[in-house]
């Protein structure tokens, strides 16, 4: 699904990131800007990101096991947050230390060229990484905005990916300004600002990845189009008459467990019932793969404690419909 489009946007990503932390690096060593040694540690940090991830997600393809008997596919998650500890840590609060230092001990440029000659370099190498990135979400966006697919990827990499890029542009951007400004006034302030910029727009961007996905990381249900399809397969009409109540979780970007409490008819036979989850387990794979691991539970179901089609609002819209009371050794 997305592991592929994903890969590729990363490997573009570090191949532009290596180099370009080279050449930054190569201009701080003749220029002395500040505002280049915090973006060398920028595109340093990425490149280390972008590595996390690619061993994020080759340890979640392991196989379970009985320790891990869902298996390992969050194991993307946690290397993505860890990207965003990095990003705060080794990319913005280094660059703010950075800024604070060059304003307070401010000195003049030597060998201008050299930044900006590499600052035009890196923005033209970070345009082609962010517009891989792009042409990858694209598969899987659809119709949402890129406000809702950052927030509702279950995959973390396309979105990281995204949020590092666009960071990277907008700090080259203001790299460019502070070295600019600092070469036309000669007062290396400016310089320190700039940096100074670029650890605050780092910082926002991590907490932003941190936020993301530190909510993937506790458990996130599947989407509402994939819970209404799952809704819907369940039910045949015969034997299964009703979803009483469901509940979905990520178990991996393209893992999700299903549990569910089905209605029955109270004359059906043990084989009868047997059969009608198997169907229905069937039906659900088929109208939504991902949905790898399926509890379903029967139950008879009685008008009198709730409808079917209200227990299971709370999955699908934000009402408070009652849910059908449990029965002992339910879900």
């Amino acid at each position: 699904m997305s592991a592929s489009g994903g890969t590729k946007a990363i490997v573009a990503a570090l191949a532009a990131n290596l180099a370009i932390a080279v050449a930054k690096f190569v201009a701080f060593l003749f220029s002395g800007s500040s505002s280049m040694l915090a973006e060398s540690v920028h595109s340093l940090a990425d490149s280390g990101n972008q590595g996390l991830l690619l061993v994020g997600g080759k340890k979640a393809k392991r196989q379970a096991t009985p320790e891990h008997p869902f298996g390992y596919g969050r194991e993307r998650y946690i290397y993505a947050f860890l990207v965003s500890i990095v990003l705060f840590s080794l990319g913005g609060m280094f660059a703010l230390y950075e800024g604070y230092e060059k304003i307070k001990h401010p000195h003049e440029l030597t060998d201008w060229w050299w930044p900006v000659g590499v600052l035009v370099f890196a923005i033209l190498a970070e345009s082609f990484s962010f517009r891989t990135a792009i042409k990858e979400s694209n598969h899987l966006r659809g119709k949402q905005s890129w406000k809702e697919f950052v927030r509702r990827a279950k995959a973390p990499e396309l979105p990281v990916v995204l949020l590092e890029d666009l960071g990277a542009l907008v700090g080259l951007v203001l790299a460019l300004f502070g070295v600019g400004l600092a070469i036309l006034t000669g007062n290396g302030v400016w310089d320190g600002i700039g940096t100074l910029c670029i650890g605050i727009l780092l910082v926002l961007i991590a907490l932003v990845l941190a936020a993301e996905t530190k909510s993937l990381l506790l458990g996130e249900s599947a989407g509402i189009e994939d819970v209404r399809k799952i809704e819907a397969s369940l039910v045949d009409g015969d034997t299964v008459t009703g979803v009483i109540h469901m509940r979905t979780m990520h178990l991996g970007p393209e893992e999700l467990l299903v549990a569910a409490k089905i209605a029955v008819q109270h004359d059906d036979t043990a084989t009868e019932v047997a059969a009608a989850i198997d169907a229905a387990e069937s039906r659900v794979r088929a109208a939504v793969p991902i949905a790898r691991v399926i509890y379903l539970e029967p139950d008879i179901f009685q008008a009198s404690r709730s409808e079917p089609s209200e227990a299971i609002k709370p999955q699908t819209e934000a009402s408070e419909a009652p849910q059908a009371p449990e029965t002992p050794g339910s879900l």
